[in-house]
């Protein structure tokens, strides 16, 4: 049923295509079992030097951290296993699309994230080679439980954004932390905090989880986030069937803004960009606060002793859907 709605959703917005312009088409509809078509898994080395260990996808199903049903695809980290040092860190996964998008809007269903001390869970865009010089959206970020949402970009030299004045219900960050330059203030980027509490960890999974979108052009980049129920959540995000058509100048204010300007140049910073979702455990970011933000002893010494700790470390994703 849901191959045949998405297959019926993109032909009606193929027709719609030609005769409407200036709205959004789906393009894209990764639901339950779609993602392992779409989307590899890096088995790679960490990054950000988390204490984990991301599995290809015929171990990632074995030990069934990774499993889809009709309408659910579920990642998450090993609850089970307790480490030793010399082991090369948890288990747990990482996914990148197949396909790369400049101009376009994503939109993620998501019902749980991973949550729980030492984790560091991330859903975001960024270019497969010569990072940061094609740019990276965080869209939905943060570690340790620690609420509320991050919305971030990261950039090559020469991108900051205004602190104030923009037409957004997030906060931007310090006057420190408008710079994108991942190579100032520690790769801290220009951020902006969501505005309620259930964006993220705990509270997120509590209330049934939510959407996020990111519609990123060369004149802007806007983040929204609406949670579970909320009565304000556009129809042509909170359908359960895929809208072939959406229009987020319908939206309202976006949670984050990012604006095109003399001071960055978006078309510029940023590149063809891969969707990425993944699970780090520790690491540059949330092994760095481990302690300041309430959880004990030290961040991979917990990782390796405590595997039931990571038993609600897992992202539900209910789809995820492009429009181009």
């Amino acid at each position: 049923m849901i191959l045949v709605t998405a297959f019926v959703s993109v032909a009606l917005a193929a027709y719609v295509r030609a005769t409407i312009p200036g709205l959004y088409y789906l393009s894209d509809y990764h639901v339950g079992s779609e993602f392992l078509k779409a989307f590899q898994f890096q088995a790679i080395a960490d990054p950000t030097h988390g204490r984990v260990n991301y599995v290809n996808e015929s171990i990632a199903l074995a030990k069934n951290l990774t499993y889809a049903s009709w309408d659910s695809f579920v990642m998450r980290a090993d609850h089970t296993t307790v480490l030793n040092a010399s082991d090369p860190g948890r288990d747990s996964v990482r996914i990148m699309s197949y396909k790369t998008y400049t101009t376009h809007v994503v939109i993620f269903d998501i019902r749980h994230m991973p949550q729980g001390c030492a984790t560091w869970p991330a859903a975001w865009e960024t270019g497969a080679n010569n990072w940061p010089y094609e740019g990276e959206v965080d869209i939905l970020e943060g570690v340790n439980d620690v609420a509320p949402n991050s919305m971030t970009l990261h950039t090559g030299p020469g991108c900051t954004m205004p602190a104030t004045n923009r037409t957004q219900t997030g906060c931007a960050w310090t006057t420190e932390t408008t710079d994108c330059n991942a190579f100032d203030n520690y790769n801290a980027g220009c951020g902006v905090s969501a505005p309620s509490m259930n964006s993220y960890g705990p509270a997120f999974n509590e209330n049934g989880g939510g959407w996020y979108a990111m519609e990123r052009t060369n004149a802007y980049i806007k983040i929204w986030f609406w949670p579970r129920n909320d009565r304000s959540v556009p129809l042509d995000v909170s359908l359960p069937i895929a809208s072939p058509i959406i229009d987020p100048k319908l939206w309202g204010t976006p949670t984050a803004y990012f604006p095109n300007s003399t001071s960055c140049d978006l078309a510029e910073e940023f590149g063809e960009n891969n969707i990425i979702i993944n699970l780090t455990l520790c690491g540059d970011w949330a092994g760095a606060v481990f302690n300041s933000d309430g959880c004990p002893g030290d961040c991979v010494t917990y990782v390796d002793e405590n595997p039931a700790a990571f038993i609600n470390a897992y992202w539900d994703l209910a789809s995820v859907r492009v429009y181009e």
